[in-house]
């Protein structure tokens, strides 16, 4: 006897528990592993003022094969990230570049304030490149960094950058040790995706940069959301929505220049999209730029809700709080 019921919908695969700090790789996606380890030991190799300094989480910053290849370069200072911070102001003082990783909760959260004094103030040349950005870890508020883009942004001398892949982490780690000052960069960890090699693109210090053009909406976006951004205008080009996809990697100093001409073309709505909370990130940073320059264009913003976030898988969460492929692609339909 047949049945006219609709068949049941495939149920999602469970998710286990290796999900909350799984690659942000999709399935079957290239990935290069450790790009900021490999990256800062070839120009270590070139720089021996360079040193490598961690809290006690080299493995889990890539850290472990700049120490691997420079022993003598390299200093592990346990649990302390005051400790770290404060040598490397002093290494730098000394003329050294240190290379400081730790996850972005402890630099941005815990020890802010020896940052700001010794390393900020002073202005020295010290690289702070941080893990777990943003939404890249499930295990909770005391691990989700979903507040540093706003408290770097807003420490003078501090140049932020927060890199799409691993094609632009090789090419900024370079660019970080020629600038001279304090930078602080969102760090992709392990299997890192590859995705801006396929547009021949090329990381400026400073420079937003169209990585595809279109007619009907503009997705200005950083890091993992650029990433995002691309997937989302590739479904909505399956609905005939033409979207255009501005990748600003430079949160601070942002480009205005860029930004405003590509926002001020007519007939776009803007949507930022951003890894981060929707207070004092890029969304705030970009709309405040819009509105004193007098570029009005329909706006919208993606990001984080302004809450201690739940723990949990990854992909669960990313679906929850709104920054994965098939809710934004919904959300900017809906705005359409």
């Amino acid at each position: 006897m047949s049945s006219n019921a609709p068949a049941a919908p495939a149920a999602k695969p469970k998710l286990k528990t290796s999900a909350m700090i799984a690659s942000i790789a999709g399935e079957g996606q290239r990935t290069v592993s450790a790009p900021f380890g490999h990256a800062l030991v070839e120009l270590a190799g070139q720089r021996p003022e360079i040193v490598g300094m961690t809290a006690d989480l080299g493995k889990y910053t890539d850290l472990h094969i700049f120490a691997k290849a420079f022993p003598d370069r390299f200093y592990q200072m346990g649990m302390a990230e005051q400790l770290l911070f404060g040598a490397a102001a002093g290494l730098a003082h000394e003329g050294f570049m240190p290379f400081a990783t730790t996850y972005a909760v402890f630099a941005s959260r815990r020890a802010y304030d020896f940052i700001h004094q010794t390393i900020a103030e002073e202005d020295l040349n010290v690289k702070i490149a941080c893990a777990l950005p943003g939404l890249t870890s499930g295990y909770g508020p005391s691990h989700q960094a979903t507040e540093d883009l706003a408290l770097f942004r807003a420490m003078p001398n501090m140049t932020v950058i927060d890199p799409c892949d691993a094609h632009e982490i090789g090419q900024a780690v370079p660019v970080m040790a020629a600038h001279k000052g304090p930078v602080y960069l969102r760090l992709l960890r392990g299997n890192v995706p590859l995705v801006l090699d396929e547009y021949g693109y090329r990381f400026e210090l400073g420079k937003a940069k169209t990585i595809r053009d279109g007619r009907d909406v503009l997705i200005v976006s950083s890091g993992i959301m650029t990433m995002r951004a691309l997937e989302v205008a590739a479904a909505l080009a399956a609905d005939k929505v033409d979207a255009a996809v501005l990748h600003v990697p430079t949160i601070k100093p942002l480009d205005a220049e860029t930004i405003l001409r590509e926002a001020g073309r007519t007939g776009r709505m803007v949507v930022v999209a951003e890894n981060h909370s929707v207070i004092g990130g890029l969304g705030e940073a970009v709309a405040g730029l819009l509105l004193r320059s007098g570029v009005t264009p329909v706006f919208r913003h993606i990001g984080l809700p302004d809450q201690f976030l739940a723990a949990g898988a990854l992909p669960t969460l990313h679906d929850r709080y709104g920054i994965s492929t098939a809710v934004m692609t919904d959300r900017i339909k809906g705005w359409l």
